[in-house]
């Protein structure tokens, strides 16, 4: 099926309206918020602290550990179960390994560094905001950080390659196919792909390239969001 024109009037490769802020939670190491359509994360780094159990530990460098969680009022739609679910689960872990490659944790044997991702208001695209949001936090709380990590979900709807899907387009009756990246802007390395549905070899180069692009102006506004707090010779 044909797709001529965005339900929200954008470009195919236009991202939606964003905002980044660092420093919004004044007890945690380090805090975030970012915001991109009507979807909006706040993430919360503590540690490194001493893990427990004891036999969780590493003595050979701390581990991350990430808690992602929709609010049960942030959707549109039906209200979220409170709590724990294996889509929770899953993807704290995708989110955890998306941001395992540019962190140093070699200093923190037997320590763990927390990270707390919390939804407030969704629209699609929940886990790379959360990614987006988590990586500031990081770089927010002081850690050694060899970059940051920005994430955008691009793909298919209907015969168009568009980039930050948003709800009505990954509900599109005549098929979409959502592909989550995540990606270091400074040497363009992947540290997620994940792909839910059909594309062709050639759409999803298309989809890699629109990503970088869009990558890139996220990382803008994450670098944007960083000075305005620490001061350009800091960031």
């Amino acid at each position: 099926m044909k797709y001529e024109k965005r339900f929200s009037d954008r470009k195919f490769d236009e991202l939606r309206e964003m905002d980044a802020k660092v420093g919004i939670i004044e007890r945690a190491d380090g805090s975030a918020m970012f915001k991109i359509g009507k979807t909006i994360a706040i993430a919360a780094v503590y540690g490194p602290r001493q893990l427990h159990p004891a036999f969780l530990r590493n003595p050979q460098k701390g581990i991350l550990r990430c808690n992602y969680n929709m609010m049960s009022f942030s959707g549109s739609g039906d209200r979220v179960k409170p709590g724990p679910s294996r889509r929770s689960r899953e993807i704290s872990m995708v989110i955890e390994n998306a941001l395992i490659p540019v962190l140093d944790l070699s200093d923190f044997p037997n320590a763990v560094i927390d990270v707390f991702i919390e939804l407030i208001q969704t629209d699609a695209g929940t886990r790379c905001a959360g990614i987006t949001a988590a990586a500031m936090a990081l770089a927010d709380s002081g850690l050694t950080m060899k970059d940051l990590v920005s994430a955008v979900s691009v793909g298919k709807v209907g015969d168009k390659i568009v980039v930050d899907l948003d709800k009505e387009e990954e509900d599109f009756e005549g098929g979409a196919t959502d592909i989550p990246i995540a990606m270091t802007p400074r040497t363009g390395k992947i540290t997620l792909l994940q792909l839910d549905g059909e594309i062709s070899k050639e759409e999803l180069d298309k989809a890699l390239k629109a990503s970088r692009d869009a990558c890139n102006k996220i990382y803008e506004l994450q670098k944007k969001a960083l000075k305005e707090k620490y001061g350009e010779k800091n960031v």
